[in-house]
């Protein structure tokens, strides 16, 4: 069995992020993969970010009609960080035959190595690369670490064509009272934005 992870801050979660897990699943076998909506990210600790809970609920409302994508409240540790090894060691508790695939994006593996206990990251799951349409990812271009992950197959780079959309501008369109896109965001999402007014 392929179990995919997912984490991050989801702030606000959009079109990107179902669209392009959705076509790694498929692309790589997985029979499900989880999101793991993140209370407090350890590498944002100075960044205002909309309530835990209602960013879970807006995770919880874009995968309901997704089949093989689940949320999942582990990562919401309130008053701590939560890290991703943590992160892994419950997973690999929980589906102890499973193999497990940590989907990030390609900024996220550019930092890799700052991530707490990130070599056992490395080694507790295969590390699939979300990278967003024109960024440069070449082994070449990485630091030795991170091509070593790449050419040892510990890493594998997906390049996504799907969805070129960012959370930090769909807060900034709220902010300004302006609408995004229809296809940005899930329905229900949009709806809760608006009912609880989160980025205004």
């Amino acid at each position: 069995m392929k179990i995919g992870l997912f984490g991050g801050s989801f702030d606000p979660i959009h079109a990107g992020h179902v669209e392009t897990v959705r076509a790694a699943r498929q692309a790589l076998g997985l029979e499900r993969v989880i999101y793991l909506p993140t209370a407090q990210p350890p590498h944002k600790p100075g960044r205002k970010l909309a309530p835990a809970l209602a960013r879970y609920a807006m995770v919880e409302l874009a995968l309901l009609s997704e089949d093989g994508l689940y949320a999942s409240p582990f990562e919401l540790t309130f008053g701590r960080p939560a890290y991703t090894i943590d992160s892994l060691e419950h997973f690999r508790r929980a589906y102890p035959d499973a193999e497990l695939h940590l989907l990030i994006g390609g900024d996220s593996f550019l930092e890799l190595e700052a991530w707490w206990r990130w070599r056992e990251i490395a080694a507790s799951a295969r590390l699939i690369v979300l990278a967003r349409p024109g960024s440069e990812l070449r082994a070449e271009a990485l630091s030795p670490a991170l091509a070593e992950l790449l050419q040892s197959g510990r890493a594998q780079i997906l390049a996504d064509r799907t969805v070129d959309l960012s959370s930090t501008e769909l807060r900034d369109l709220f902010a300004r009272g302006e609408q995004p896109p229809l296809s940005a965001l899930p329905p229900l999402v949009l709806d809760y934005i608006h009912k609880y007014r989160l980025y205004r």
